[in-house]
C-alpha cells in the first residue's frame, strides 16, 4: 500500500491532503512550522524540519514513504533541494506541485530582481512608501535601507517586533481581494510594491491592486525548480499516483 508524505504550507498541500482522504489514501502532511496555527487537515500532520537530507532519508524509511510530494512554497528552495536529494537517496518515488508562476500582464510595470538580496540593493535612494509583501522571514533585510516606510502583512503576530525603524504591520490572513487591497495601499499611501513571484490565485489581489492603482512591483523571480517531474495541479498528483501504482513502485 502507498504511504504519501506531503511537504506542505500551501493552499496547493491542504487541497491535496483533502484529495488524498476523500481517496482513502495513506497519508501524512509535513508543515515546516512557521505558521502558529495551521488550519485542520484531513490526514495526520507533523510539524517541524528533519535535520537535513539525511534526516529526511531516515524519515521516508523508517516511515515506509513509497511517495513523496514537494508542495512547498516555490521560494523553499532548500527544501526542495533537500527533497529530491532524500528521495533519490531513498528510492522514493518524487513529484513537485507547484503553482505556476506570475507574469506580466498589460498595464503593469515591474522590475525583476534575483533574490532578496537583490531587492533590498534596489531599495537604494529616496525616501517612499513600500509595501513588503513577502510573509516575515526576509522582513529585517529590508533594515539596510532605513529610509523607506514599510507596510508588512503577516498571518501571525511575531514574538518580537520586526527589525524595521518605520514600519506599519497588519496581521491578516488570505486570500485577498483585489478592493481591499487596493484600500489598503491607498490608506497607507504605498508607492511602491515588493512582491517575490509565489504565483497562485490566493495572493494575486496584491498584483492586480498596483495595477490599478498604477503602482510599480519590484518583482523577486522564482529560485531554479530542481525537481525532475513537476505538476502544476493536483489532478497531476493523482495521475502521477496512478501511473507509479501501476509500475509497481
Amino acid at each position: 500500500m502507498s504511504h504519501i508524505l506531503i511537504l506542505g504550507g500551501t493552499t496547493e498541500a491542504s487541497a491535496l491532503a483533502r484529495a488524498l482522504a476523500e481517496g482513502s489514501k495513506r497519508a501524512v502532511l509535513s508543515y515546516a512550522g512557521r505558521t502558529e496555527k495551521p488550519r485542520a487537515q484531513p490526514v495526520p500532520v507533523r510539524v517541524g524540519g528533519f535535520g537535513g537530507i539525511g534526516g529526511l532519508v531516515d524519515y521516508l524509511r523508517r516511515e515506509g514513504v513509497t511517495h513523496l510530494v514537494d508542495a512547498t512554497h516555490p521560494f523553499a528552495a532548500t527544501m526542495s533541494r533537500h527533497a529530491v536529494a532524500a528521495a533519490r537517496e531513498a528510492g522514493v518515488a518524487h513529484i513537485m506541485l507547484t503553482r505556476p508562476g506570475w507574469v506580466e500582464a498589460s498595464g503593469d510595470s515591474w522590475t525583476h530582481v534575483p533574490d532578496i538580496a537583490g531587492a533590498v540593493g534596489a531599495l537604494e535612494g529616496h525616501a517612499r512608501r513600500v509595501m513588503l509583501a513577502l510573509g516575515r522571514m526576509h522582513v529585517d533585510a529590508f533594515a539596510a535601507q532605513p529610509q523607506h516606510h514599510y507596510l508588512l502583512r503577516f498571518v501571525d503576530v511575531p514574538d518580537e517586533a520586526p527589525g524595521l525603524p518605520q514600519h506599519h504591520l497588519v496581521v491578516d490572513r488570505g486570500p485577498f481581494t483585489v478592493e481591499g487591497d487596493m484600500a489598503l495601499m491607498q490608506a497607507h499611501r504605498i508607492e511602491l510594491v515588493v512582491s517575490k513571484n509565489a504565483g497562485g490565485s490566493g495572493a494575486e489581489a496584491k498584483l492586480i491592486a498596483a495595477r490599478k492603482l498604477g503602482l510599480p512591483i519590484l518583482m523577486i523571480d522564482r529560485p531554479p525548480c530542481p525537481a525532475a517531474q513537476v505538476t502544476h495541479d493536483i489532478a497531476g498528483v493523482l495521475e502521477w499516483l496512478g501511473h507509479s501504482a501501476e509500475r509497481g513502485v
